[in-house]
């Protein structure tokens, strides 16, 4: 037996704001958060731009000790449940704490805990009691289940840059099928370090156009790579008679989930957008509509040749003709790409398009070429009736997650 899943709360730790009011603000103003790198000097390096997230206190959400016990990553995914399950109003000491899990996931974990300890290593220096349990990225679902006592279903999917999808389109079905009442889902990340960005840098992944308001131009013909961001989105997921019986505020319904591999490359999409394309399908399936009711397309949408090239040839796949009537735009072109971070924060986008009509502007795009034909909303924002919002994420090997949100009445 399947049962109605809707969101009963959000979280935001972003480069645009830390609370997701804040974020959705700078993102109806069309802001950029990207700007030069300040946690390290990339002075010299071939990129020297990033998304960093700004003015984050961990004291604000946690004890100071237990803060200290935390890598980046973790601490931005705790600040966030922090703020998803305050707006829910979930009151642990009401539940049963074996019906309420987490999948909270980051793609990475910490690469800074890798960095520090590498140079003690090779200083001869003992290494930290503390590295593996702060490097690891099942930390910051742990973490928020130690903080609320969340004693559920608790796991960390790693899939690159759908993790934040992967982790919800898993808590959907764990709550749609009777494993949960209640889910704290959503990514996380914080890899702007020295390593993360040459990494990435070295697999010429990142842009390095050394202008912030035009390096991330998702679907532009000038696109060269991807804007490296951190940060975490963290959802209440719930079932709906739960959620109605203790009075919580309804944002959403969460009604399709669609997830593929395309079996093809490590870090290349397959060049036919089928296996992303057959995600989008899935996820439509299961949400019972036709392409012609999603009015608006969160597209994963990095700014990397190949993405936007395939994800758009993914959409044509699954949407027909539809796909030139439905509104699509990057949130990456204001906050850079977040990794594990990207899904989660993504989906409350597309919440927060549905309540207020809006399909904010794929930011620093300008003009598109050849088979990019869609709307990708570059210039100017728009106006738009939403009922249902689709949210893509295409992670390195070929990980694709498709998720569906209706407008709740």
């Amino acid at each position: 037996m399947s049962r109605k899943v809707v969101i009963t709360g959000m979280g935001a730790i972003t480069p645009l704001g830390n609370d997701v009011e804040s974020f959705w603000a700078g993102v109806k103003r069309g802001e950029v958060a990207i700007a030069p790198i300040t946690k390290y000097d990339a002075s010299e390096h071939k990129v020297k731009i990033a998304a960093e997230v700004k003015d984050f206190d961990p004291s604000r959400y946690m004890d100071a000790k237990v803060a200290k016990r935390m890598e980046g990553f973790a601490q931005f995914a705790v600040a966030a449940a922090t703020e998803a399950v305050g707006q829910s109003g979930l009151v642990m000491e009401d539940e049963d704490p074996y019906r309420v899990g987490v999948i909270v996931s980051s793609g990475i974990g910490s690469m800074q805990a890798h960095e520090r300890e590498q140079v003690r290593i090779a200083n001869g220096k003992k290494i930290s009691p503390m590295y593996i349990p702060m490097m690891i990225a099942n930390m910051a679902s742990a973490n928020i289940a130690i903080k609320y006592g969340m004693k559920g279903k608790n796991t960390c999917i790693i899939t690159a840059c759908a993790t934040g999808s992967h982790s919800i389109g898993d808590a959907f079905k764990a709550v749609k099928y009777g494993e949960a009442d209640v889910m704290i889902a959503g990514g996380c990340e914080a890899a702007v370090c020295y390593s993360g960005v040459a990494g990435f840098t070295a697999l010429t992944a990142l842009s390095t156009n050394p202008d912030p308001k035009t390096a991330s131009r998702p679907f532009d013909k000038d696109r060269d790579g991807f804007v490296i961001g951190e940060g975490a989105g963290v959802l209440v997921l719930e079932e709906e008679e739960h959620a109605k019986a203790r009075g919580a505020k309804i944002l959403a319904e969460i009604v399709g989930y669609g997830a593929t591999c395309d079996a093809f490359h490590i870090t290349s999409p397959a060049e036919d957008g089928s296996g992303a394309g057959e995600a989008m399908k899935i996820a439509m399936k299961e949400a019972g509509i036709m392409p012609s009711e999603v009015d608006y397309i969160n597209a994963h949408g990095t700014s990397t040749h190949h993405n936007d090239l395939f994800e758009t040839r993914a959409i044509k796949y699954a949407f027909g003709e539809d796909a030139y009537k439905v509104s699509i735009n990057s949130t990456k072109s204001m906050v850079g790409h977040l990794l594990g971070g990207a899904g989660g924060v993504e989906l409350i986008t597309c919440i927060k398009a549905i309540e207020d009509s809006f399909v904010h502007v794929t930011a620093g795009s300008k003009e598109s070429e050849g088979e990019l034909d869609l709307d990708y909303t570059f210039g100017s924002a728009k106006t738009r009736d939403i009922t249902y919002a689709m949210s893509n994420s295409l992670g390195f090997g070929g990980h694709n997650a498709s998720l569906i949100v209706k407008k709740y009445v």
